[in-house]
């Protein structure tokens, strides 16, 4: 049976129970979208201009921080498009793109999890051999191989979904394309075909898992049998704030995809869309700044050295228009410095 062509639309219901909320809603989810952008763009600059932060976990949170915008950047536009626009539709190929990037970013999350935990492992549970384990070459590895996963995963799961035949109703009662909304348009019983993704998502969802508990049961055992109690509390506080992303986004992800479909109503299965791929990438910029005093620091001395670094700029270039200044006192330079500014100014 062939997919059924001469409809080559299918139409995201979204939020349609709701449309006398569709303005407020769209204000709302606006909002997230800028301030998740502007929040892990933040981030990777922070990280990017302070020397101090180049190291592998910040290396990591730099990627996931990416990673979180382009997560975002799949479902929030058209999202926010069709809660403005009568017209809902989106074409066969294009819901096929959106679930792919969706599926790929998610995947490469779920890996790149599992990397920032071995990272903390092996600070804590190997501090002296810490540099030479994750050295440069091995965090760009495991890096990579997230990604790679999240492509090789993404390409399967899509390529498995869009093969099979479509016919009769092109509506999709969800704000994206997501798997298993969009298998209930398939004309024939996907139970098996559910199963197999079920079993797919379990696998891709609980190898990397697996290995962030395993990681994590080292370190609690490490930071137990410290003598120093401010060594506990110093060891915790730097696995504080990924151990929290890793419970916002595991627990809602194993709840949403490793459950038979007719688990939750359709408005239960959006909220907890919602969840993953909305308020948990807003929450991560927040988690890892309020809780890493790093973070904290170096967010203070770039918006400080910000406001340096401009004066410094506006002094060189004040000092070039006054001739011969160059060569003065300091106490010369600084009165005929403030005469300039007033007169700027005036």
């Amino acid at each position: 049976m062939k997919n059924d062509t001469s409809m080559a639309k299918f139409v995201l219901l979204g939020f349609s129970n709701y449309t006398d909320t569709n303005l407020i809603l769209f204000v709302v989810f606006l909002c997230i979208y800028v301030i998740t952008v502007l929040g892990n763009v933040l981030i990777i600059i922070v990280i990017n201009v302070n020397p101090a932060l180049h190291t592998p976990m910040y290396f990591f949170l730099r990627n996931l921080s990416f990673l979180e915008v382009c997560y975002t950047s799949v479902t929030l536009p058209k999202m926010l498009a069709n809660l403005l626009s009568e017209d809902k539709t989106i074409s066969f190929a294009g819901c096929a793109v959106q679930m792919y990037f969706f599926l790929f970013f998610a995947v490469t999350e779920c890996f790149l999890l599992a990397s920032m935990a071995y990272d903390r492992y092996s600070a804590i549970c190997n501090p002296l051999r810490y540099t030479a384990i994750m050295d440069k070459r091995v965090c760009i590895q495991l890096a990579m191989s997230s990604w790679i996963c999240g492509i090789l995963v993404a390409l399967g799961h899509t390529t498995f979904v869009f093969t099979l035949p479509f016919c009769g109703s092109h509506l999709i009662n969800h704000f994206f394309c997501e798997i298993q909304p969009v298998l209930k348009l398939v004309c024939r019983d996907t139970y098996w075909n559910e199963i197999q993704i079920i079993v797919a998502a379990a696998f891709v969802l609980m190898m990397p898992f697996m290995l962030i508990l395993v990681s994590y049961i080292c370190i609690i055992s490490t930071i137990l049998k410290m003598q120093s109690a401010e060594g506990r509390r110093r060891a915790f506080s730097t696995c504080s704030s990924h151990l929290i992303v890793v419970t916002l986004f595991y627990g809602s992800a194993l709840i949403m995809y490793v459950r038979p479909k007719s688990s939750f109503s359709p408005d239960v299965t959006k909220l907890l869309s919602l969840f993953y791929s909305v308020v948990t990438p807003i929450l991560n910029p927040i988690i890892y700044s309020l809780r890493n005093k790093e973070v904290k620091d170096a967010l203070r001395k770039t918006g400080t050295q910000k406001v340096i670094n401009k004066f410094e700029m506006f002094h060189r270039r004040a000092l070039k228009r006054i001739k011969g200044l160059e060569y003065m006192p300091y106490s010369y330079r600084l009165k005929e410095f403030s005469l300039f500014i007033f007169r700027k100014i005036k």
